[in-house]
């Protein structure tokens, strides 16, 4: 009987990452745990002098890490970050398509606008960037794992957030059906859905009596922190998971199979 190597299935050295809306929020924490696991971190967003002060202090730490000026809206940004990324770090191994935006508005308050700018960078930004790191990996001849960040209101819904859910809706179902297409070129392509995490952001609202109501409501009782993420994350992006596609992960504390 031959000894599993568990430790090397989460191996992820010397792999190529790439993550989007990387220089702060989740995505920073993104990109420094999988640089932390090994990884080569590519961090892309729109503030580049801030991705380079963080890739820098990654660097600082005994990390490899690139910054790169992306705007997922733009689909010129998106196909000129991506070939400076293969001409100058190589090809991704892994995408982490976490670049995303929230409106809190009541349905009827909605307007085009509002709902454009919540589709375009939640839904059709991933699109851009999965579609193209998806191009780079076929021709290259080299498998992969795409992730992409959903949420569980793309499984549930809520109040006064009808843009967003719609847009994590459909990005899970372009998970599904990217996963349907690539899985022949070995490309994974899998959905992390998390729940309510807490952040710098969201901490003043949670600390309000209707932040505690909305935190009663989760079975675990409690927010999520951004640590929490991180197994599930290196999970999808590593050999772990390698028999995984079209999936959407959760981690949320119980708050989807909570009672309605």
């Amino acid at each position: 009987m031959s000894t599993l190597n568990v430790a090397g299935l989460f191996d992820i050295s010397g792999k190529i990452a790439l993550v989007t809306g990387a220089f702060s929020g989740l995505g920073r924490d993104f990109a420094e745990a999988l640089a932390g696991a090994g990884a080569v971190v590519v961090l892309a967003g729109r503030r580049i002098d801030q991705g380079r002060d963080v890739a820098a202090a990654l660097v600082a730490a005994g990390h490899q890490a690139h910054a790169v000026a992306m705007d997922v809206t733009r689909a010129e940004s998106v196909s000129e970050a991506l070939a400076w990324i293969v001409a100058n770090v190589g090809v991704p191994d892994i995408l982490v398509n976490n670049a995303g935006v929230t409106l809190t508005k009541p349905l009827l308050d909605v307007d085009e606008q509002d709902w454009g700018s919540i589709m375009d960078v939640n839904l059709d930004g991933s699109w851009r960037v999965a579609q193209g790191v998806a191009r780079a990996m076929k021709e290259a001849g080299r498998a992969g794992s795409i992730i992409n960040i959903a949420s569980i209101l793309g499984l549930r819904v809520a109040q006064q957030v009808p843009a967003y859910a719609a847009s994590k809706a459909a990005l899970i179902q372009l998970t599904k059906a990217m996963a349907l297409e690539l899985a022949r070129y070995g490309i994974r392509v899998n959905a992390l859905a998390p729940g309510y995490v807490e952040t710098p952001l969201n901490r003043d609202f949670f600390a309000t009596e209707a932040g505690k109501g909305l935190i009663k409501r989760i079975p675990a009782r409690r927010l999520g922190q951004s640590a929490e993420l991180v197994g599930p994350l290196l999970l999808l992006a590593s050999a772990a998971s390698s028999y995984m596609t079209g999936a959407v992960l959760v981690v949320d504390g119980g708050h989807t199979v909570n009672t309605l």
